[in-house]
């Protein structure tokens, strides 16, 4: 075994949680398999995802990659082309080969045209290269797992609220929110992860990515806006709950009766 792999195979089969993933929006129950052999690289990325609260399992050969994608079941791998043992492409390769058919995303350094239209012929969902940041990571991660459960249309409906992650928009009935882009990034996290609690902190880490983050109580500015705002359009609701002492969540009505009344 190569010295980043990790404890995955003295575990019992890694849970496919995509579909769990879309119906209560909790990233946590997501599952990464990391093939990266420059260590450094690979606890920066690995730290990325966790942040995110994502589960991250990591090596650093090619053949340790190829043996644990096969054996256990992954919402996504992320796929260095660079190993020291096999290149990425024998790799993704060698599982389209198996039947794996778990999502692919090529992370690397080589940035000619070739290199990436090899990668997407081979099998891979998409290709970023390196450097990236974060924001776009977690981005392409949660495109590719949308695409991988069927929801290329990226809406996620609350009662009468319906948030569009691609045209990143908000509406009621049809018709449209106006947000500032801290209150759709917040609104974005409580409806990727909807019915999950989310601490002050996460919604820093989602709207400022670490970089010049202010105090935490203007968590608490922005949500009471976001709240008049979504109440408002709804006529009483914003879907946004306190959960004292902890944090805030997103919650469906009850029954959904507000979207059936809405049809009626």
């Amino acid at each position: 075994m190569g010295t980043g792999t990790v404890d995955a195979l003295h575990r019992k089969q890694a849970p496919n949680m995509v579909n769990e993933f879309f119906n209560k929006g909790d990233l946590s129950t997501m599952r990464i398999l990391l093939v990266e052999d420059d260590l450094t690289t690979q606890q920066s990325i690995k730290l990325m995802l966790e942040s995110a609260d994502m589960i991250v399992d990591t090596t650093d050969l090619g053949e340790d990659g190829l043996e644990i994608g096969k054996l256990y079941d992954y919402d996504l791998i992320l796929l260095d082309i660079m190993l020291p043992d096999m290149d990425g492409f024998e790799v993704l390769r060698r599982l389209r080969d198996s039947r794996v058919e778990t999502p692919v995303l090529i992370l690397s350094g080589l940035d000619e045209a070739g290199s990436k239209v090899k990668g997407l012929k081979t099998g891979a969902d998409d290709y970023l290269t390196k450097p990236f940041d974060k924001a776009e990571l977690l981005a392409r991660i949660q495109a590719i797992i949308r695409r991988s459960a069927g929801h290329s249309q990226s809406v996620i409906d609350t009662g009468l609220l319906s948030v569009n992650l691609d045209a990143h928009t908000a509406e009621v009935s049809g018709q449209s929110i106006h947000l500032t882009g801290k209150e759709y990034g917040i609104l974005e996290l409580l409806s990727l992860r909807k019915g999950t609690t989310l601490t002050k902190e996460m919604f820093l880490n989602h709207l400022y990515g670490g970089m010049d983050e202010p105090e935490l109580k203007i968590i608490d500015v922005f949500i009471c806006k976001l709240r008049k705002k979504l109440s408002t359009a709804t006529g009483g609701d914003s879907y946004i709950e306190t959960v004292w002492g902890r944090g805030y969540v997103l919650r469906d009505p009850d029954g959904d009766s507000q979207k059936a009344a809405a049809k009626a």
